[in-house]
């Protein structure tokens, strides 16, 4: 038999819902919400309203209470995400004020304290990994070429060799310590990102050296608005797959716009995000594959939906996750009609 995967889940990426309003301004509380829904697995932005990330690089006691919050809930930790953070390591000068936003305000304006500040949490972010007895752990890539996305006006030949050099010189001793730790980082694979699509990814995992550490969090969303074959995707990097985000999205070009847009808002875009079932993603078809190719991780919501409340999102999504996750075939289906023959028998119909 094949070495199936078993996806575990549902679970939900509670980034979208991290407020200052009960029930969503503790981890207490929004385990005991998602588990009212549903959900067997939380995985969670390194948000102070939720978790001290230096405290948990530090103190196991820390992170032992934390797991046991999570357990009186019947709640996994799934991953830990530093979304924001891993932006922060590579930012082109053009997005310095808009990126600003997601650091403290001691290092705002301030581009490498800034960066310096981002790599110190994502150093932490391993330890933390490692003291959560987690395996893989998500970001993103930041940008230092998303801007010359398009060849116009013509880019220099050296342009994007240099920016993936730079990328991976930034990113290089953070993959190691998640090495030290024994933790995949995965870079969500998304537009704006240097790391965009499959051959971004792998110009970035050729500039750091095929560093065994260097994964990739699937969320086909994306693919659907790049109108990228993200069944396929899943055949070519299924190696690298570590995180999968399970996000609906659909792609409606006219006459007028296509993947570009003409800067329209969300909801009048040729792409946008749905939510689960209500856009154009072939989720039968990821489960079968994840499944084929051996994938063993986590099944995790994530509720961005030009239209849907996000409590609506969450509340059908539970649901939709765990109608997707199939008990695994343990024999083949025509072991039935198994002949036994022998070795030496076959060598005879062979002709050998």
């Amino acid at each position: 038999m094949t070495n199936f995967g078993k996806i575990k889940g549902p679970a939900i990426f509670v980034a979208q819902y991290v407020s200052d309003e009960a029930p969503f301004n503790s981890l207490d509380g929004i385990a005991k919400w998602a588990a009212s829904l549903g959900f067997k697995g939380i995985q969670i932005p390194v948000d102070e309203r939720l978790i001290d990330i230096e405290k948990a690089a530090n103190d196991q006691a820390y992170c032992n209470e934390l797991l046991a919050t999570l357990k009186r809930h019947n709640i996994q930790l799934t991953e830990l995400s530093t979304h924001l953070q891993g932006q922060l390591v590579a930012v082109h000068p053009a997005y310095d004020i808009l990126f600003d936003g997601f650091a403290p305000q001691e290092v705002r304006g301030d581009p490498p304290r800034r960066e310096e500040w981002a790599r110190k949490i994502l150093f932490s972010a391993a330890k933390a990994s490692r003291n959560l007895r987690l395996k893989a752990h998500a970001t993103f890539s930041g940008s230092l070429l998303w801007p010359y996305m398009y060849p116009w006006p013509q880019r220099p030949e050296a342009l994007v060799e240099k920016g993936f050099s730079e990328l991976a010189a930034r990113w290089k001793p953070i993959l190691d310590a998640f090495d030290e730790a024994d933790v995949d980082l995965c870079y969500e694979i998304h537009p704006g990102e240097d790391l965009h699509d499959g051959v971004s990814f792998e110009r970035f995992l050729e500039a750091v050296g095929g560093h065994k550490r260097a994964s990739i969090l699937y969320d086909p969303s994306h693919f659907i608005l790049q109108q990228l074959d993200y069944l396929g995707f899943l055949d070519v990097y299924h190696d690298r797959i570590k995180i999968f985000h399970v996000k609906d999205a659909e792609f409606l070009p006219d006459a007028r716009q296509g993947v570009y847009g003409g800067f329209s808002s969300w909801t009048e875009r040729a792409g946008r995000f749905r939510a689960l079932g209500d856009g154009q993603v072939d989720f039968k078809g990821i489960f079968t594959r994840l499944t084929k190719n051996g994938y063993n991780g986590w099944a995790v919501l994530e509720s961005e939906c030009a239209f849907k409340n996000k409590i609506a999102c969450a509340e059908e999504g539970a649901e939709f996750i765990a109608s997707h996750i199939f008990p695994v075939a343990e024999s083949s289906f025509d072991d039935f009609a198994g002949s036994g023959i022998s070795d030496n028998q076959i060598s005879k119909i062979l002709g050998i």
